[in-house]
């Protein structure tokens, strides 16, 4: 039987179609049916080749007669053309006997008799004359020579309109034989060239028709087969008459012609300036921008600007530049709107290739990454031409009068108003553009924009309008602004309009034009901000009048700050919550869900496609500019966002509450996700690790540029090899770094935007992270647990944890045995005191000695008074780095005769960094541990902490930046200084200032700082190249103040801080220090400033021994007498009693509730005349059973008051 599903037990019959045989056992039969297939295969194959043949024959004849039909015209056409050249040489043989002249292969310059002659020679010609015929070579020089000198003779050669069209021909004629010239005699190619400029002298229109040909034969015959000028010097002359001729004409349209010339001659590379010059001064350049401001026809046929030559594009851009440069000044070309046009769109297609090139020398190359593929190029610096032409646009008076003639500026209010023009999107593409192609001018252009203004007719009724106000009426206006400010789920679709939220904002045709505005007052606005001190940041924009300051009247009203603050806090929230929706793409959890379940989330984050090739990260784009990507806009919000922040920090203009945006999270929720977050991005960063290709950034990365080929001169290859896999390592990085920021939203706005959560929240999540930080390193929370584990498992490694510290000598000692742990000394450490006997002290370590440890070495390694002159006092007496502490190291080794360079220098010098490394380890191993001490840091130095960054996405956006405003924590008597120099209304440049800074030097054997009896040492540093030669005056006197105030603040002390940083991210990940301002880090360290709740400390008290608190719930009776003492304390002697207990004086962050141990009283014996003891390895006071309140205050005070270690129990 058949079995089948459906209860039938037929088999079903089965129809071959094939013709083949599919039973294996019927041989015979298959033989048979086989040549039968075969056989009617072979007769349907012959059938088809005989029909093929019969129409193959049946085509031949037509074939043969098309052939000969086609053979019997060309040499018809060649037996009239060789007619027609006799004729014409048999005319000229009887014009040159007529004319008593010589042969006709003489080359005599008579010309013809008449104009009938003349024409009907030309008309002759043109009907033969062939390129490929030398011979007609030599009739068109005849005819060209004669041609010429009849036009020179008769003053025009066309007299009616009988002319034009054969001159039209002769001139296409001319054209399309001139390359064949190149390879003639100078003399054969004058005449030519020379004929060319008749022509387009007497018939410019027309042939401003077939402009595109006639200078592309131009180029041809004067540039080699690399594009660079090639002519030879006997015919520059008339090469340069044949162009001018056609641009000087003037006729309706003439840009026709323009455009040919900036397409084809504007391509050749290196053409020599005496010819530049003399072709500019006969152009008309308007007619030149006209043409360049449609898209150019570059030959071959169908070629956007995006496939052309990018070396023939930016000899194009250089030679307009120059072509407008000396045809006019620099306030016209600046205010010129078709100038700033085009340059915008030239310079932001070849942004990329400018920033890379124009900085570069003959010996050095730089390596660029290939867009299509993952390999790099080397490029070559620019031409000297090109590049001088470039720089030539960073130049103050260009910039600054880009806004002297802007729309704001108009005669009425509703005008002024309405800055959403045109007009405006243009300037701030060019400005945008040149920050791009110029970032290491970035700096001097926002300035020099910044001190731009617009005009107005009656300055005296009507002051001009600065910059920054012009681009923010300009921004404040914009439908953008109005929408994001309102909600922030506006600018996901504005910023991404394939977003599925498209339709919750109106369609803005004019979008790009909007968002340009928008950035380019985010780039000038933190100049504002540098440059502009609390005084006229307060109270600058309530009037404003030509008397004021120009920085005073760039101020922004407070309503506008806020209003401003709206948007940025919108956007940034926007920004970094929605950041996968606004680059478009998926939900990561969303992807790759098959190889996330076989292979983690290293399979979900390959990096690699299947076929092996790595996979390229394009960032979005936004504003219609192809360089300005989503990731620098983040950051650039961030940066200005945090400036704005930083300066309410300082002093309060802003409500307590504006700054939270707590109604967009779940913040019951918001620790353990954020928490969460956190350990899933350590899961990704393990796992690449793993692979040696782990978060941590390499050295070479943040090596600048000149830097390497210093390093590397002469090694090229060396230094391409090295080149391409940085670039390889940071596009991978960028890449993780972008899916980091897609699944850790929450993680981003905390170490970007901490001010967007309430500060209890952001101390919660940071002893969450260390927690998670310790459970991850040692499986356990608890410091016993973790010394019992390494004792039975690697007794070594834990004895690299134990310590002697001797009290006289705690710094060195603690340097000594510990530094070399590294981030080792996140692990408990076991500390054993001995004094001065050489005695050790008693005492259990249940971590008090070790918080008696770390405040010890705190408060001797940062007392400016101890002589170790590693951190100075300001005058509020706050610590920070001392800046001159390496020089003056290094000072005193000169002085000691050891050469720079040499081992002992060098060991001297790293060895003062460690020790600054080590520093930043403590405070690092305190906040860590969550033990307060009593230390307080400058602002502007804790400042460095918080903008430390990490690997956030706006790491290098948001960094410190010094400031004239962080000036002030440093030195006083310098910012005052630097504010009358500010504000100074005479000339500056009478004070005699130059751009110098003078440090000074107090070396000594035995540091100690700034001894009176050591003889200071000025050192004197310029402040920019050829510094010393340039003056102070008004208008760079801002630039000057700045470069003091960077000098000072960072450059100054940048090794040290960079050292005790380094140390301090040992320990505490640089990502978490990001979540608070200064203040809240200095919080974080020493405790707040505010007296401790001792009610707090009441409730979270626990009791032992005989106080045990009992059923009827009373507290014992000496404990009711102890609290009403302490209650009566003072703020000093309360501290006093919280160290005595804790070893710290101040309260936790979150109250006494969160204090581990927490605090515990218990009897310590009936003796009247015993003093209370504690341990502070349990935070246990123990406090004899008094029974009157003034013996249990004396006592009590005695203790609190002695300062004594362990042994005092």
């Amino acid at each position: 039987m058949y079995p089948s599903f459906t209860g039938s037990a037929r088999r079903p019959r089965q129809v071959n179609l094939s013709g083949r045989n599919t039973n294996p056992f019927a041989a015979t039969a298959a033989s048979k049916q086989s040549s039968s297939t075969q056989s009617t295969q072979h007769t349907v194959a012959h059938a088809q080749a005989e029909r093929m043949q019969r129409h193959q024959e049946r085509l031949r004849p037509p074939a043969a007669r098309s052939i000969q039909r086609s053979w019997r015209g060309y040499r018809s056409r060649r037996q009239t053309k060789n007619a027609w050249r006799q004729e014409w040489d048999v005319r000229e043989l009887a014009l040159a006997a007529a004319e008593g002249r010589r042969p006709l292969s003489s080359l005599d310059p008579i010309p013809y008799n008449n104009e009938d002659d003349c024409l009907d020679q030309i008309s002759l010609l043109v009907h033969f004359a062939s390129p490929q015929e030398h011979s007609d070579g030599d009739r068109l020089i005849l005819l060209a020579t004669r041609y010429s000198s009849f036009a020179r003779r008769t003053g025009s050669a066309a007299v009616s309109d009988a002319w034009t069209f054969p001159l039209l021909r002769l001139a296409k004629l001319t054209v399309s034989m001139l390359e064949p010239f190149k390879s003639r005699s100078h003399s054969d190619l004058s005449v030519v060239l020379e004929l060319l400029s008749t022509l387009a002298a007497t018939i410019p229109q027309q042939m401003a028709s077939f402009s595109m040909q006639y200078f592309e034969a131009l180029r041809a015959v004067a540039s080699n087969s690399e594009g660079m000028y090639s002519m030879r010097a006997p015919n520059q002359g008339q090469w340069e008459d044949a162009i001018i001729a056609l641009l000087r004409a003037v006729f309706p349209k003439a840009e026709i012609a323009y455009r040919g010339f900036a397409s084809q001659i504007l391509r050749i590379a290196a053409i020599p300036e005496d010819s530049l010059r003399r072709i500019s001064s006969a152009s008309r350049v308007r007619d030149l921008a006209l043409a360049m401001a449609s898209p150019l026809p570059f030959t071959p046929p169908n070629v956007s600007l995006h496939d052309m030559n990018r070396e023939q594009l930016l000899w194009l851009v250089a030679y307009f530049i120059y072509f407008y440069r000396t045809a006019n000044p620099f306030q016209e070309r600046s205010s010129d709107t078709l100038y700033v046009r085009i340059l915008s769109r030239y310079i932001s297609f070849l942004a990329v290739d400018i920033a890379s090139r124009i900085d570069r020398t003959a010996n050095t190359s730089t390596i660029q990454s290939d867009e299509s593929t993952s390999t790099s190029v080397s490029t070559p610096p620019f031409p000297p031409f090109v590049r001088n032409e470039l720089l030539g646009l960073i130049c103050q008076e260009h910039i600054s009068g880009l806004l002297a003639k802007a729309a704001a500026s108009a005669d009425s209010e509703r005008e002024a108003l309405a800055v959403r023009s045109e007009q405006a999107s243009e300037l701030a593409v060019y400005a945008l553009t040149l920050l791009r192609a110029f970032p290491r001018k970035g700096d001097e252009i926002r300035m020099w924009l910044y001190f731009g203004s617009t005009s107005r007719k009656d300055t005296r009724r009507e002051p001009s309008m600065p910059a920054v106000k012009y681009y923010y009426n300009a921004a404040n206006q914009t439908s953008i602004y109005k929408l994001v400010k309102s909600d922030p789920n506006y600018a996901i679709p504005l910023l991404n309009p394939g977003s599925r939220r498209r339709a919750n904002a109106p369609a803005l045709p004019d979008r790009d034009e909007q968002w340009q505005v928008i950035l380019l007052f985010l780039e000038l606005y933190p100049i504002v901000l540098k440059v502009m001190d609390d005084e006229d940041f307060l109270n600058g924009a309530i009037s404003t009048n030509n008397t004021e300051s120009w920085t005073r009247r760039s101020a922004l009203g407070l309503d506008q700050v806020r209003d401003l603050t709206m948007f940025l806090k919108n956007l940034a929230f926007s920004m970094y919550w929605n950041a996968p929706e606004i680059a478009g793409v998926e939900e990561p959890e969303n992807k790759s869900s098959i190889a996330a379940y076989f292979g983690g989330d290293v399979a979900a984050l390959s990096d690699n496609h299947p076929d092996g090739k790595p996979v390229r990260s394009q960032d979005a784009t936004i504003a219609g500019l192809p360089w300005m990507t989503l990731s620098y806009m983040r950051g650039m919000v961030t940066g200005l966002l945090r400036m704005i922040y930083e300066r309410d920090s300082r002093r309060k203009f802003l409500p307590g509450d504006h700054w939270l945006m707590t109604q967009w999270f779940e913040m019951d929720r918001f620790v353990p996700a954020v928490v969460q977050e956190e350990e899933e991005k350590h899961k990704i960063q393990d796992s690449y690790g793993a692979d040696g290709d782990g978060e941590a950034e390499d050295p070479d990365d943040e090596v600048e540029e000149e830097e390497v080929h210093d390093i590397l001169v002469g090694t090229q290859r060396t230094q391409q090899v090295r080149n391409i896999e940085r670039l390889r390592r940071q596009q991978r990085k960028a890449s993780r770094r972008k899916y980091l920021e897609s699944v850790t939203p929450r993680l981003e706005i905390l170490q970007n935007m901490p001010f967007f959560i309430p500060f209890s929240t952001r101390v919660q999540a940071f002893r969450q992270f260390v927690m998670l930080d310790q459970l991850r390193r040692r499986r356990t929370t608890d410091p016993d647990l973790w010394r019992f584990d390494m004792m039975s498992s690697n007794p070594t490694h834990m004895g690299r944890h134990k310590a002697r510290v001797h009290r006289d000598s705690i710094f060195d000692d603690a340097f000594e045995q510990y530094y070399s742990l590294g981030e080792g000394l996140k692990e408990p450490i076991q500390i054993a005191f001995v004094d001065q006997f050489d005695t050790v002290e008693e005492g259990i370590d249940g971590g008090g000695v070790t918080k008696e440890f770390l405040t010890s070495v705190t408060s001797e390694a940062f007392n400016s008074m101890n002589g170790l002159d590693m951190f100075v006092e300001n005058d509020q007496h706050l610590l920070y780095p001392n800046p001159t502490a390496l020089d003056e190291r290094k000072e005193l080794l000169r002085q000691a005769g050891e050469a720079e360079g040499s081992p002992y220098y060098n060991e001297s010098t790293r060895d003062l960094l460690r020790r600054f490394e080590f520093m930043g380890r403590i405070i690092g191993k305190c906040l860590y541990e969550g033990i307060l001490v009593d230390i307080h840091f400058a602002p502007f130095f804790l400042l460095k902490w918080a903008l430390t960054g990490g690997h956030n996405s706006a790491s290098r956006e948001s960094s410190y930046h010094g400031n004239l405003n962080d000036l002030r924590d440093l030195d006083e008597a310098l910012y005052q200084g630097l504010l009358q120099l500010k504000n100074y209304p005479g000339n500056v440049e009478s004070m005699g200032l130059t751009f110098e800074v003078t440090d000074t030097l107090f070396p000594s054997d035995r540091p100690s700082s700034y001894h009176p009896s050591q003889a200071p040492i000025p050192r004197t540093r310029e402040l920019i190249t050829n510094g010393s030669n340039t003056p102070v005056t008004n208008k760079n006197r801002l630039v000057y103040i700045t470069n003091i105030a960077r000098h000072r603040l960072s450059v100054q002390p940048y090794h040290q801080t960079s050292a005790f940083l380094r140390g301090l991210g040992t320990i505490i990940d640089p990502a978490w220090l990001s979540m608070f301002n200064q203040h809240e880090l200095q919080t974080l360290i020493s405790g707040t400033d505010s007296a401790p709740d001792m009610d707090d400390l009441r409730r979270n008290t626990l009791y032992g021994g005989l106080y045990v608190i009992g059923d009827d719930g009373l507290e014992h009776p000496t404990i009711q007498l102890f609290w009403s003492t302490v209650l009566a304390f003072d703020i000093d002697d309360k501290m006093k009693l919280i160290k005595f207990v804790t070893s710290t004086p101040r309260a936790p962050l979150l109250g006494f509730g969160n204090l581990n141990p927490k605090f515990s009283i218990r009897d310590g014996g009936n003796d009247q005349s015993r003093l209370p003891t504690t341990s502070t390895c349990v935070n246990l006071l123990k406090l004899p059973v008094y029974k009157d309140a003034a013996v249990l205050r004396e006592r009590l005070l005695y203790s609190i008051r002695s300062g004594a270690g362990f042994n005092l129990s």
